[in-house]
């Protein structure tokens, strides 16, 4: 039996980008303290978050972007561009980064729910868009959203 898989046009078009609460969010992975370092810098310097983070929506466990969630809240921003996604669903996947490794959806959820965080690049999420598996990160709309916004220093309608 074949299903139908959305297209990307179709993925932008139900996921849109939600700014939410820092402190609503679930971190299921350690990050690396010099990516961390490097991106806070970056972030910093440029004014701007460019792209959004993708979050499960059962669950607000973070799937990619905890790096870019960690800048923010040591450059003191309360909220984040979020794309939510359903990680039940099978067009999302989880692969291990390194050779050897295993990880599954049920161990990301585990983590993010328990506060037991796997170690930095554990997990990599893959989604299917026109029957090709991409990185999750394919579906991270571009923001350029205002640090000062971040921060609660502009409402959120401008």
């Amino acid at each position: 039996m074949s299903r139908s898989r959305l297209n990307l046009p179709e993925f932008k078009m139900l996921l849109g980008t939600q700014l939410i609460e820092l402190g609503a969010l679930k971190q299921h992975e350690e990050v690396d303290r010099a990516h961390l370092r490097e991106l806070k810098k970056e972030i910093e310097s440029d004014k701007i978050l460019k792209f959004a983070i993708a979050v499960d929506k059962n669950t607000n466990i973070i799937l990619d972007g905890e790096h870019r969630f960690n800048a923010l809240k040591e450059l003191g921003c309360t909220k984040i561009p979020v794309i939510f996604v359903d990680y039940g669903s099978p067009d999302i996947e989880v692969k291990a980064w390194r050779k050897n490794d295993q990880v599954t959806k049920k161990d990301v959820i585990e983590a993010g729910l328990s506060g037991k965080k796997l170690p930095p690049k554990t997990s990599e999420h893959m989604i299917r868009i026109r029957n090709t598996l991409k990185h999750i990160s394919a579906i991270e709309k571009r923001v350029n959203t205002p640090l000062k916004k971040l921060r609660g220093g502009i409402d959120d309608r401008g």
